[in-house]
């Protein structure tokens, strides 16, 4: 009976396959949200409080001073629908996976494993290339299918405070004088 003597696979072959387990680890990661990552949109609360400030400054340059008669009609006109817009802030809903981005990620990740190494361990790196591709997949999936509504907080005159959602991206910014009629915000300037 003759022995096989088993021979150790180049060292470049080992610092690839770690090299892969890595990568794709910080990518699993970054794709379920446990890294903190920039996707390059502003911060919103700094974007209102900014545009406030111009906003104000522009009203406060281009606003003339009523005289005192018009102060007293203005502060007897109250109405419950009138407020002032509190906060804008964006929500997304992650979307659902159909299955479609788990196949093609277990493939796609099947293929690439199959690359590496010979043997058993070629034969392991598919399996886990493959189960790493499907779960990584059907992440990228519900990203792709995410979607942004928008929730605008109000203070109104009567001291109550509500949140109205709005699925486009509105024009409203922290401070504008709004009316709500029929759940829909108008300009009340």
């Amino acid at each position: 009976m003759e022995t096989q003597a088993s021979k150790s696979p180049h060292p470049l072959v080992w610092a690839a396959a770690v090299a892969l387990i890595v990568f794709c680890g910080a990518g699993f990661a970054a794709l379920m949200g446990w890294i903190p990552t920039s996707l390059g949109t502003p911060d919103e609360a700094a974007l209102s409080k900014l545009d406030t400030s111009s906003t104000r400054a522009a009203r406060t340059a281009n606003a003339k001073v009523p005289s005192a008669p018009a102060q007293a009609v203005a502060v007897a006109a109250r109405c419950a629908e009138c407020g002032v817009i509190e906060s804008v802030r964006a929500i997304d809903a992650k979307g659902e996976g159909s299955g479609i981005g788990a196949v093609g990620g277990a493939v796609v990740g099947g293929l690439l494993g199959n690359q590496v190494g010979g043997g058993d361990g070629k034969k392991i790196m598919t399996v886990v290339g493959a189960v790493g591709g499907a779960v990584a997949g059907n992440e990228v999936e519900k990203r792709v299918k995410t979607t942004r509504s928008y929730e605008i907080t109000g203070r109104f005159d009567d001291g109550s405070s509500r949140a109205i959602s709005e699925a486009d991206t509105p024009t409203w910014h922290a401070g504008d004088k709004v009316k709500v009629i029929d759940g829909v915000i108008r300009s009340n300037a």
